[in-house]
């Protein structure tokens, strides 16, 4: 291990081998992190937070702070855990859960740029990319290969779909289905075909995604019209990804096509 004399390191505090913790941070008693993490200046972890190993966290973050949430209680026992190999850049905020016995979570291999802030439970899948100034509510689920555009805002209980690309400076309080590219206010553009393509599907997967999203918001047909016509085609597993993606957004349903948007993208 390798703590800088001014850094304040609880002995409670569970450290692994080849830890790096930089000059005025503070390790709670609660707090475990893994071999190989690099914890760079002023950053704060505190509250029950896991740590695995490989990840990097950048200067003036705070991990597992209390919840922004009027109705917690300082007593309550909730966590945040966190995987292996993840970025964590400069002035991140990833707040502890809210509920009794909950935790926020972020999986492996993630890339969060400055700035970005994680709300209470939510819960980031793998290889997520979230860019500078991201504001993410609470409970807001992000799944596997998502690329969050910076500044966006991204309202509580929604959830954004694999491989999804938002545009920055846009907001969210719908459901993003995998697969899509969306912008502006609540609106879907077209399919992300450039994050299909780098993430090695095949031709086959990528048309039936296209058949599938066409089938969704152009055909004149309704969500459950559109659901139900898609039960009888064969289709692969990624363009039935989608649609069960789909008909699990009951609670904030999804969000509607851009009419003349970028067509391109089909």
């Amino acid at each position: 291990m390798k703590i800088h004399p001014t850094a304040l390191v609880d002995p409670g505090a569970r450290i692994g081998a080849d830890v790096e913790i930089g000059p005025f941070s503070t390790i709670g008693s609660e707090v475990v992190i893994g071999d190989n993490t690099t914890v760079q200046s002023h950053v704060v972890i505190e509250g029950q937070v896991a740590i695995g190993s490989g990840n990097f966290i950048g200067h003036g973050a705070v991990i597992g702070a209390p919840p922004q949430d009027v109705s917690f209680s300082p007593e309550r026992k909730t966590r945040v855990e966190i995987g292996n190999e993840n970025v964590i850049r400069e002035y991140c905020t990833i707040h502890r859960g809210g509920a009794e016995g909950s935790a926020t979570k972020i999986g492996d291999n993630n890339f969060l740029m400055a700035a970005a802030h994680l709300g209470h439970n939510c819960a980031i899948g793998n290889s997520v990319i979230i860019a500078n100034n991201c504001l993410l509510g609470g409970h807001v689920r992000v799944d596997n290969g998502a690329f969050l555009g910076g500044g966006g805002v991204f309202h509580q209980y929604m959830r954004i779909g694999r491989l999804a690309l938002t545009q920055g400076a846009s907001g969210f309080s719908k459901d993003i289905p995998p697969f899509v590219t969306a912008a502006e206010i609540n609106y879907v553009f077209g399919v992300n075909v450039i994050g299909l393509r780098r993430a090695g599907f095949s031709g086959r997967d990528r048309d039936e995604i296209k058949v599938a999203f066409k089938l969704l918001y152009t055909s004149g047909l309704n969500i459950s019209q559109a659901l139900e016509k898609a039960s009888a085609m064969e289709l692969g597993a990624p363009a039935r990804e989608f649609f069960a993606f789909v008909a699990g957004a009951e609670k904030r349903g999804i969000c509607p096509l851009k009419r003349g948007g970028a067509p391109e993208q089909l």
